[in-house]
């Protein structure tokens, strides 16, 4: 086995999971960081029929898919059903998450335990970076609904037509 054939054999991929109604740039902080650690990040949006999106599923994807362009370690998909069941159909190993608060921490830690008894995928959380973990995509969709200037808690590719 020569070196080119190593690292495809142990290509890490990586779920980061949300509805990303819409990205901000806390999401988009965690997937750049998180493709320095993977070698691939599967952004993947869940769909949930029980929940009012303010942004459709296309948008969603679109804004998801613009941000990283120029990116091919980065791709976007959407799933249904419980998120270890996609990763187990995709081949990854990890889910990516990122945290901005302890209350985030005793969330996810419930979630990655669970997941973790129910399958072998590990859960890695990367601290959110200070500039944007006070930001939420309730918080952007609020500022969005009273008219505010959102465009400084999402990534450029975010635009909301009025």
């Amino acid at each position: 086995m020569h070196n080119g054939d190593y690292k495809t054999f142990l290509m890490k991929r990586a779920l980061f999971p949300g509805s990303f109604d819409p990205i901000t740039n806390g999401h988009f902080d965690i997937i750049q960081r998180g493709i320095k650690l993977f070698d691939e990040v599967v952004v993947a949006i869940g769909i949930n029929a029980e929940k009012k999106y303010m942004f459709s599923l296309e948008e969603r994807k679109a804004f998801i898919e613009d941000s990283f362009k120029d990116e091919p370690k980065v791709k976007v998909v959407t799933y249904k059903g419980l998120t270890i069941d996609f990763c187990k159909e995709i081949d990854a190993e990890f889910i990516l998450r990122g945290l901005r608060n302890p209350a985030d921490f005793e969330f996810e830690k419930a979630i990655a335990h669970t997941n973790r008894k129910l399958s072998k995928i590990e859960t890695v959380f990367l601290l959110t970076a200070s500039r944007t973990s006070f930001i939420s995509s309730s918080i952007v969709r609020d500022v969005i609904r009273n008219n505010g200037d959102y465009t400084v808690l999402v990534p450029d590719s975010v635009r909301v037509k009025r």
